[in-house]
């Protein structure tokens, strides 16, 4: 039996409503919508109010979203968001936007509902329907939503440009009357969407490239992209991933993957940690006595700083020297490239949301295999309460 969720606009016949907020959280400067999104959700039949200046920092303008149809609202104007029957946005609106949602209001974003109860019970007492992006199942339907794969992509080029500007030498071999300049030794931590884009940014860039994962089926992906593989320990466990992303391993064999990787670090001009592990804590693939024996001057720049980090001593947003060592916390690249950002994610919420819309009226089939994975709260009620439980971040 198909079981449907039919926002409150349904009994009325009205067009759904669509809110895209001002982004405020701080260091962001996407925007969950674009004008040509906003055209595309007003030809479904959608009404789509944006907040003034929402798209500025990503270099559109408040004419254009009026252009394609979008209807601009000040921040001072609550009516919007009590009218609002689904929310666009990169991070969860604070609480006294929240509270002026009416109940069933649904809210599409990167929620970040691991381990945060207080999102439950707010989700819960408010009784708002809410898909966290981060639990989008990994599977070949849901590729043109996968929010968490087009940032990541934006994360891993970034990254390697990044450790170039804060790198003591140059990247590629250069040949010159003063004699040759060897390339930069660039090593990767995680051979997923975000390594694999920082491996072929660094080989654009004419470094060695050296790439540690615990998957051995990314092996060839890595090869395929001029970088070499860094054997896995040979133990009897056998590393493997569940939905797309590698699955914790045992404290053993981290132990063994640290003596494999120190001597490539300890030759390294840079490391680019992108190891995570859905829901739960970083792995720490770089401990005190690695980073001691890495070369002054090196840069280490971690991704999964915000869930703990894969180096010890990074923390988020920020730049620390450690033995002379430049350890950078770099958990907001895909902001710091907010145009092409805001264009992958504003079509990734647009594929999502697309099927489940037929003139202008939205009802989303629960029993959807997508929909399944990631819709935490249906009108208040937890539908993943172990999400909220357990977590990774710090």
């Amino acid at each position: 039996m198909q079981i449907n969720i039919s926002l409150g606009c349904l009994n009325n016949l009205k067009l759904t409503k669509i809110l895209i907020p001002f982004e405020r959280s701080i260091g962001e400067r996407r925007v969950s919508a674009t004008p040509e999104t906003v055209k595309k959700l007003k030809s479904l039949g959608c009404d789509v109010y944006i907040e003034k200046s929402a798209g500025e920092l990503s270099g559109f303008k408040d004419f254009s979203y009026e252009e394609s149809g979008g209807i601009l609202f000040t921040k001072q104007d609550f009516n919007k968001w009590e009218e609002a029957d689904i929310i666009f946005c990169i991070h969860c609106p604070d609480y006294e936007k929240l509270n002026k949602l009416k109940e069933g209001c649904l809210i599409i974003g990167l929620l970040n509902p691991f381990a945060n109860k207080d999102l439950a019970k707010i989700l819960s007492d408010l009784k708002l329907s809410a898909i966290a992006l981060e639990l989008l199942p990994r599977i070949s339907r849901a590729q043109s939503s996968d929010v968490l794969s087009s940032q990541a992509n934006i994360a891993g080029y970034k990254s390697v440009l990044l450790a170039a500007s804060e790198l003591d030498r140059y990247f590629p071999m250069l040949m010159t009357a003063a004699g040759t300049v060897q390339p930069a030794k660039v090593v990767v931590l995680g051979g997923g969407v975000a390594g694999l884009q920082a491996v072929a940014t660094a080989k654009r860039l004419g470094a060695l490239v050296f790439v540690s994962d615990i998957r051995p089926a990314v092996k060839e992906q890595v090869e395929s992209l001029g970088a070499k593989f860094i054997n896995l320990p040979e133990i009897d466990e056998k590393p493997t991933e569940a939905g797309g992303y590698a699955k914790a391993v045992s404290t053993k064999f981290l132990e063994e993957q640290r003596e494999i990787l120190s001597k490539h670090l300890s030759e390294a001009d840079v490391a680019i940690c992108t190891a995570q592990v859905l829901g739960k804590k970083a792995p720490i693939l770089i401990n005190e006595r690695m980073l001691e024996n890495m070369r002054t001057g090196s840069v280490v720049v971690d991704l999964a700083v915000a869930q703990g980090g894969n180096c010890v001593h990074t923390k988020q947003n920020e730049t620390v020297i450690k033995n002379g060592v430049k350890l950078i916390g770099a958990s907001e690249l895909p902001a710091s490239v907010p145009y092409h950002a805001s264009s992958l994610y504003s079509k990734n919420l647009i594929s999502l949301i697309t099927p489940f819309i037929n003139n202008g009226i939205l009802n989303i089939n629960k029993n959807d295999e997508i929909i399944l994975g990631c819709l935490i709260s249906d009108k208040g009620a937890i539908l993943q309460e172990k999400v909220f439980e357990i977590g990774g971040s710090n």
